[in-house]
């Protein structure tokens, strides 16, 4: 009986079997260590991508080339940020106190500023140098009256007003050296006239004396407001020619301009209404003051009255008959 014997021992299938896994295992080497790098290029980029955004439509490839890119972008447009800042900031940098409008303010305005100051100062030197003079003439004026109405005569009011340049001792020699030059006169209404004219061309005298001054004043606060006006006018018109060169109607870029030209008009009225008031209160004491004048000129006319009338007394004396 004949034994059949086996195709294949279990010894070569194991073998080739063992072949053919090492035959796939190289094949499959190359294409695993291919895709190694890959993905571990790809770990960094991934990582990388969300500290510097891509721009949309770009490769993810080119990210870490460009990573720089945006950084750069960003300088110009900072700049831009900060110009605009420095645009909009323009008007708080300035300096608005008065002092330091007026530094900033055009040379126009500025001497507009500085004529105006100066007429302030004008205004309130006359106001004390007049009104310690007005008080001064007021109470020497006084006491003269008073002195001429206690004498009886002339010569005794000549002897009381004995001090040069008061008020009362020139009406007094005044109305002496006209009674004097007519003494042989027969007329004594025609003495008293020319002796009232020259009292009251002293009276017109001392008043025009006492006045001189108070007219400035009315010169400044008459045009002390035009001239701040005209300052406001130009600054403004400063401040519109500097919107057109900016290109720009942002109020804080104007205001300060605006501001300056603003301030002239307020030195103007600085000016002007301290002037008229003090004008309308000198007028009112240099009308008493004439007041006053008037009065003592009355009472040296008074005296010239007497004297003229013992005069006549005198002078019908001796014509007189005793009859015994």
């Amino acid at each position: 009986m004949t034994r059949t014997q086996p195709s294949a021992s279990p010894t070569t299938s194991r073998a080739w079997r063992a072949i053919a896994a090492l035959m796939f295992s190289l094949v499959l080497a190359p294409a695993a260590m291919a895709e190694e790098p890959a993905a571990t290029a790809a770990t960094p980029a991934a990582v990388a991508a969300p500290a510097a955004p891509a721009v949309e439509g770009q490769a993810p490839a080119a990210a870490p080339a460009d990573a720089a890119a945006p950084a750069d972008a960003q300088a110009p447009v900072a700049e831009d940020t900060q110009a605009l800042v420095e645009d909009t900031s323009l008007g708080m940098a300035h300096d608005l106190s008065p002092w330091g409008m007026y530094k900033n303010a055009d040379v126009v305005v500025k001497a507009v500023m500085i004529g105006l100051a100066l007429a302030s100062i004008i205004t309130w030197t006359i106001w004390i140098a007049k009104g310690f003079e007005l008080m001064g003439a007021k109470r020497r004026l006084r006491g003269e009256i008073a002195a001429l109405k206690r004498s009886v005569s002339l010569k005794e009011a000549s002897d009381v007003s004995n001090k040069e340049g008061t008020l009362a001792h020139t009406l007094v020699h005044d109305a002496l050296e006209e009674m004097r030059l007519s003494a042989n006169a027969r007329e004594k209404e025609g003495i008293k006239e020319r002796v009232s004219f020259r009292l009251e061309r002293l009276v017109a005298a001392s008043g025009r004396n006492m006045s001189s001054g108070t007219g400035v004043l009315a010169t400044i606060g008459s045009t002390a407001p035009f001239v701040g006006l005209f300052g406001t006018v130009w600054g403004i018109m400063n401040s519109f020619i500097g919107i057109a060169k900016t290109q720009t109607t942002n109020l804080a870029v104007v205001a300060p301009g605006i501001a300056e030209a603003l301030l002239a008009t307020a030195l103007g009225l600085v000016a002007a209404i301290p002037a008229v008031v003090i004008y309308n209160v000198f007028a009112r004491s240099i009308a008493g003051y004439k007041a006053q004048v008037s009065d003592a000129s009355a009472q040296v006319l008074l005296l010239v009255s007497r004297d003229l009338d013992h005069q006549g007394g005198e002078r019908a004396a001796p014509h007189m008959v005793k009859v015994g």
